[in-house]
Formats: C-alpha cells, structure tokens, sequence
C-alpha cells in the first residue's frame, strides 16, 4: 500500500523549496517518523541531500520522461515509509509544450497523475495580501491538482505575516506555517544548481538546524493530515536494461550524476557494479565487460584528471577490447582535452576526438528524445531513449561519427548528436528510461 503523500512545489525556482524539504525530512525523522523523497523532473543533486536528510535514496519521478507504469513502478520504494515527501521543480506548472510519456514534466502533472496534493512555497518578500492572489491563482489554474496549503518564507516581521496570513484567509487557503529569513541554513551553489551534498562540509549542522528551523514554524501535523494516499497503486518495478552483465563505473566528485533508479535497475537485472574513482587516478576493473562514466563536474578537476595517467591509459586499453560509454562530464572526460574556464587545456583519454571549453560558457538545457544509430552498452541501434541534457560547455571540435538522432521536446533537431569511435561512445545526453 503506497503511504500518503505531499509534493512540496512553488510558483518559481528560487523560493525556496529544497531548504523546507530538507527542514521537513529531518524535522518528520526527528519525530520517528520513516520518510520516502521523490524528486520530480531530472534532477541529480536535490536526491542527495534528500538523502543525507531523510536516511532513504530520493528516487526521481519524470512524467516526460517515464510512463505511468514506470512511475508507479518507483513508488514502489515508499512501500514501507510513513509519509511521502516529493520535492517539486521550478514552478508547479512549469513544463514542456508537448507531452511526453505521462505528461509535461511539470510538477503538477505529477500530483495530478498520483493524487498526492500540493504543498506552495511562497516566497512573501516584498508583499502582503498580494500573496494570496498568487495562492489562490495556483489553487484554482488546475482542477486535477489540488493546492492543500501554503508555507509562508522569508517573512520578515509578526506585522509582516499577520498580514499575509489576513489576505490567505480571505482567500480560503490554509497557511502551514511561517518561515523567518534564516541564512544559515541556506546551501552554497554551482553553475548546475546546488554544490553537492559530498562537498558541503556543514551537511549535518544545516540539515539539524533546519530540521529544529521547520519544526518551530510549521504545523507538521496539520501537514501530515493534509497528505493523501493518492490514485496511483504502487507496482513492482519495470525492468531496466543494463549496459552489461559486470559494470565498471566511474564514481567520485567528478563524476556522481547517475540516476539512482537506473543503479538500482541494473542490480535487480542481474549487474554487478564495480566502481572505481578516476580522481584517485585508478582505472575500470579489467574484469567488467563494459564501462560506464556518468557526468559530473570533470572541468572542475582537469588538472588532477589530466595526471591521472594509469586511469587514462587503463581506459584507453579497456576500451580496446570492450565498450566504454559516456555522459555529459564522462563523455567531456572521454575525448582528447578539456579547457577549463581560465582557458587552461587539460588532455583527457583521447578515446573520442572531443574537445570541449568552459571558458566559452553556454547552457544547454532540456529534454531530449534520442534514436541511435549505433549500439551502446544495453541498446541496440535504433533504440529510442528519453534523457535530458544540461550543461554550461561549449564543442570546439567534434570529429567523429554521430552517435544518435537527438530531438528536443518540442521535436526539434539538437546538433549535441553524441560521438562514436570503435567501441567508444558518448553523449552529452543523461539517459533517463527507454521510450515506449
């Protein structure tokens, strides 16, 4: 039986949903409680601080991306929990133009597809009973979305929020609670969004502090009524095609974006996974039959993976015999220099002709919807996969054969088409599920 659930969305990014969640799933763990977190839309660095928050892997929930049956399939993970907590992505109704497998990728087609109701962070700074107006514009845009309640952030006096609590109840919403600025449990960031959960020193003190923060100033009662058990029955997961029966994979601050449900799917699929840290210049183990090097923030170590000579080598020789794959960071990694934003050139393993700037910064940002052309580890050619593609680098040079036909959500075609070269790939494409 799937436990209730909240998902905790806001009219834009920004507004600060990521510090309630995390304030929440200490402040519910705290209170005995066993919370499961979601993560709607591609998202890598959210789910691992919900993770260090809540004890529980945050598994991500993508309805561009993945069909009802596969969504159903990972909420298969709350089965033993309390409560779900799903953390939203940028504004509640912010999605694509076009649908994809189970809807826009907006948050809100993920409550309206599990019936899990919606908690709006707003962020009242510089308003008072306008806020309600923007509230009861949320309540009412979608029929089958339903707005529970409000928090209230970054409120800056009582005289502030009696205010903004008089407009909501003219409105009819319930407010949950009341968020004083706090800067100290505000978490540092990165060109990709928050620094990682890894690299943030004081983890334990902002999760504890804000978990005390939510606690003194949100109804978690109230909110724990509010949640709903939802529509969508949970199921046993669908199977995920892994890239190998043994896989070699690069994990470290490098390289750390992959998805814990394809980690997940390839275990139950039979894989053993077999890491390895190209930082700590160590190489794929020569008895995987495939590699895999997911992205990360290679530009960020270009002289440490520059030296990192028995990892380049090893690679090199892996790939000889046996395909290696990358994304994004790992695909960067893959070809012959990176040029970090200093304009530094670092020489990476040389297996693809890939050369790639962040001096000369641009963001590529977006579903993608790819169909190979040639294999890669687990797919065939042909395969349509659904992914998404975010990154700041810029292609400087890009020799080799085109690895896929690669559409954005509208249809469009995207020139990032990936590279192959003998049994090397890459691709700065993230994979999310296979298309139906």
């Amino acid at each position: 039986m799937t436990p209730p659930g909240l998902i905790i969305s806001a009219p834009a990014s920004g507004t600060g949903k990521t510090t309630l969640m995390l304030g929440l799933l200490g402040a519910f763990r705290d209170a005995g409680l066993t919370v499961q977190p979601f993560k709607s839309g591609p998202d890598y660095i959210d789910p691992a601080f919900h993770r260090a928050a809540s004890g529980r892997i945050s598994v991500n929930l993508d309805s561009w991306a993945m069909g009802a049956d596969r969504i159903a399939g990972h909420i298969g993970a709350a089965a033993d929990a309390d409560l779900v907590l799903a953390e939203g992505s940028m504004g509640l109704f912010d999605g694509v133009a076009l649908r994809g497998e189970a809807g826009t990728g907006a948050s809100a087609d993920l409550s309206a597809l599990t019936g899990w109701p919606v908690v709006l962070v707003l962020d009242v700074s510089g308003q008072a009973q306008s806020a309600a107006a923007v509230a009861h514009g949320f309540a009412a845009f979608r029929p089958d979305v339903e707005v529970a309640g409000v928090v209230l952030n970054r409120v800056a006096s009582p005289r502030h929020e009696a205010l903004v609590r008089a407009g909501m109840e003219t409105a009819g919403i319930r407010v949950f609670g009341a968020l004083p600025r706090r800067a100290t449990i505000e978490m540092p960031e990165r060109h990709l969004g928050l620094v990682q959960a890894e690299e943030t020193p004081e983890l334990d003190r902002i999760i504890a502090e804000a978990g005390a923060f939510v606690a003194a100033h949100v109804d978690l009662e109230a909110l724990r009524t509010a949640a709903n058990a939802g529509t969508l029955p949970a199921v046993p997961p669908l199977r995920v095609t892994p890239p190998g029966q043994r896989v070699a994979l690069a994990r470290d601050a490098a390289f750390s974006f992959v998805y814990p449900h394809l980690l997940d799917g390839w275990r139950a699929a039979g894989a053993e996974i077999l890491p390895f840290s190209p930082l700590a210049d160590e190489s794929p183990d020569d008895g995987a039959d495939c590699c895999w090097l997911p992205g990360g923030y290679p530009e960020l170590h270009g002289p440490i993976l520059a030296a990192a000579t028995r990892f380049r080598q090893g690679l090199r020789r892996f790939s000889e015999t046996r395909p290696v794959h990358g994304e994004c960071g790992g695909y960067m990694a893959m070809g012959e220099a990176i040029v970090d934003r200093d304009g530094a050139r670092h020489q990476m393993a040389g297996l693809l002709g890939l050369v790639t700037s962040f001096e000369k910064r641009k963001m590529h940002l977006g579903y993608r919807l790819a169909e190979l052309d040639t294999a890669i580890p687990g797919f065939g050619p042909g395969a349509h996969l659904r992914g998404h593609e975010f990154h700041y680098s810029t292609i400087l040079d890009q020799p080799d054969m085109a690895l896929a036909r690669v559409v954005d959500a509208n249809g469009d075609a995207v020139p990032e088409t990936g590279s192959r070269r003998g049994l090397a790939t890459g691709t700065f494409f993230h994979l999310i599920a296979e298309a139906t």
